[in-house]
């Protein structure tokens, strides 16, 4: 793809990340309801965090995709989670998002970052996608929820 370029991520392109995130959430595996203006508002807090690291995939002057996420100190080194990562649908099928995992994850190990975790769908292809990258389902922890509503 020419013309692609790989920059930090700005709170001025808030808007567009969240068009892109709802966009490429309301498909498979998520099937989510996302509107524009609230991936917008979840995207923006994450950008608002003092430890929040992303980065965004421009081609021809567009924002196509982005990573982002936050950092945490832990007794044994600073670790990152990986809020999101969404490419918009129409470029999708082109490498972008294993262009902005690679990059993201040579960043991290630059900033000394000790692990990263994400988490995603239990089912469909994106367990073997992140899985070509060595994440792993963890076997000492496990994510636990609860509804209020």
């Amino acid at each position: 793809m020419q013309n692609l370029t790989i920059k930090p991520c700005t709170i001025e392109h808030q808007e567009c990340y969240g068009a892109i995130y709802a966009a490429a959430f309301s498909g498979e595996p998520w099937n989510d309801t996302w509107s524009a203006e609230d991936a917008a508002i979840h995207v923006g807090e994450l950008l608002e965090n003092k430890q929040h690291y992303g980065l965004e995939c421009v081609v021809d002057d567009e924002v196509v995709g982005f990573v982002i996420g936050t950092s945490m100190l832990f007794h044994y080194g600073r670790t990152f989670e990986i809020n999101d990562l969404a490419v918009d649908p129409r470029f999708q099928g082109y490498g972008i998002a294993k262009q902005l995992m690679d990059r993201i994850l040579d960043d991290l190990k630059k900033q000394h970052i000790v692990a990263v975790h994400l988490i995603t769908a239990a089912e469909g292809w994106l367990k073997d996608f992140y899985g070509q990258y060595g994440f792993q389902k963890e076997q000492r922890v496990m994510l636990m929820g609860m509804e209020l509503i």
